[in-house]
């Protein structure tokens, strides 16, 4: 799983607009992320999977074996604000380059 600190910062800056993003609001991101990355490891059921099915399951070529991580919806820290979104919403929240936990091009 690939994590970019530009990325990240740039998540901070543009998405949820802190002036001043602080290594907590970093972790947090790190944190909700991997959590809902990690959490169908937790618990023994015929839905949940390992890293390796994962692997095999998403990534079609043999070359690609890096995890581009996206995440919505994106909160800071401290906030208290919610707003419902569709499922419509959060799949282009999700796949949106501006979600994208690592600088890259996911076309």
């Amino acid at each position: 799983m690939v994590l970019c600190n530009e990325a990240l910062y740039d998540i901070c800056f543009r998405t949820l607009k802190l002036t001043t993003p602080s290594f907590g609001d970093l972790n947090h991101l790190i944190s909700a992320t991997m959590s809902g990355v990690t959490c169908c490891l937790c618990f023994l059921g015929q839905l949940n999977y390992d890293m390796h099915k994962l692997a095999v399951n998403l990534i079609s070529f043999p070359r690609l074996y890096f995890f581009m991580i996206g995440f919505a919806p994106l909160t800071s820290r401290g906030s208290q604000q919610y707003r419902a979104l569709t499922v419509s919403e959060l799949t282009q929240q999700m796949w949106d380059a501006k979600n994208m936990m690592c600088v890259a091009n996911p076309r």
